[in-house]
Parts: structure tokens; C-alpha cells; sequence
């Protein structure tokens, strides 16, 4: 690689980290201004854990990308760039102008897409209708009775949604 490509290079990677440290630092939080979620309807509640959701990503994405950028810059400062970090063989530098935080040359760069990990907010955040597998059919049959005690608590159906009912009998005892 000759210097005029490397400088490029250095230059491409200082810019990077100089605008992923200012998106990091200027990340804009999501804040609900509701006191409380009660009276909200649930597709309120899903748009509002959306949005923390998605922040938390790219905040986490933004932070990936600037530690690898920073980790290219030490790199040209060791005099190691360029070359393969697992082989030691020379990395085109047409992968490095596509790619200017590729250590790996491309028959050591990460193809496996990582089908495992899970966003960390699954961490914190627990289905109310999650199953455990050994106790599949008592977490189903709690469900299930979840729902028919919410439903004894009251609906807004009126008389005539209830099967085998005489709407007369529902007015009885208020005469």
C-alpha cells in the first residue's frame, strides 16, 4: 500500500470516529412524559418501548462501529494495518477503501451471521406469556386462567353479548 493511500485511509477513519463520537455523545433519549401508563392503550405502551428499543440499538451499534474504527486508527499507528490480523497476508487495498476498519483479509473475515445472541433488552424484558418447556402445560393452563379472571373482573359487554342470558334477568335487581 503506498502512503498516499494509507493518509487517505487515516483520514477516512479520523473523520469516522470524529462523527461516531459526536452521534454517541448527542444521542437523543426517548422520554415518555406520562406519569403513569395506566390509562394508555397498549399500542401507546408498544410505540414507547419501540422507540427505547430501537434507541438502545443504534446506541449500541454506534459504539461497535467506533470501537472498530478506533481499533483501524491504533493499527496504522502500530504499522500493522493492512495486513491480515489471523494470516499476515496483505489486505487489498480496495477491501480497506470499502472497508476502512477491516483488519482480516476476506477469507478470515466474520461471514456467519450470529443467529444466537439475542438483543440484550430480552434480557430485561419477560413475556407474560412465555412457556416454560418443562411445565408447558401448567404455564398454558395459567394463561389461560389469566384471562377468564380478568374476564370475572368485568367487561364492557353489554346484555345481549352474553350466551344463555335473558336480558331481563341482568335488569331484575335494580327494581
Amino acid at each position: 500500500m503506498k502512503d498516499q493511500q494509507l493518509k487517505q485511509l487515516k483520514k477516512q477513519l479520523e473523520e469516522q470516529v470524529e462523527s461516531l463520537e459526536e452521534r454517541v455523545e448527542n444521542t437523543e433519549e426517548f422520554e415518555t412524559t406520562e406519569l403513569s401508563n395506566y390509562d394508555n392503550h397498549p399500542a401507546d405502551n408498544a410505540t414507547d418501548l419501540y422507540d427505547q428499543e430501537r434507541g438502545m440499538a443504534l446506541t449500541q451499534f454506534k459504539e461497535e462501529e467506533l470501537q472498530e474504527a478506533k481499533a483501524a486508527l491504533a493499527a496504522i499507528e502500530d504499522g500493522t494495518y493492512g495486513k491480515c490480523s489471523v494470516c499476515g497476508k496483505d489486505i487489498p487495498f480496495e477491501r480497506l477503501e470499502a472497508l476502512p476498519t477491516a483488519l482480516t483479509c476476506i477469507d478470515h473475515a466474520d461471514q456467519v451471521p450470529d443467529l444466537e445472541s439475542r438483543p440484550p433488552e430480552e434480557d430485561v424484558l419477560q413475556a407474560s406469556t412465555a412457556q416454560p418447556v418443562e411445565k408447558e402445560d401448567s404455564a398454558i393452563r395459567d394463561y389461560q386462567d389469566s384471562f377468564e379472571d380478568v374476564e370475572d373482573f368485568g367487561s364492557s359487554d353489554t346484555p345481549q353479548d352474553q350466551p344463555n342470558e335473558d336480558p331481563e334477568d341482568f335488569f331484575k335487581d335494580d327494581k
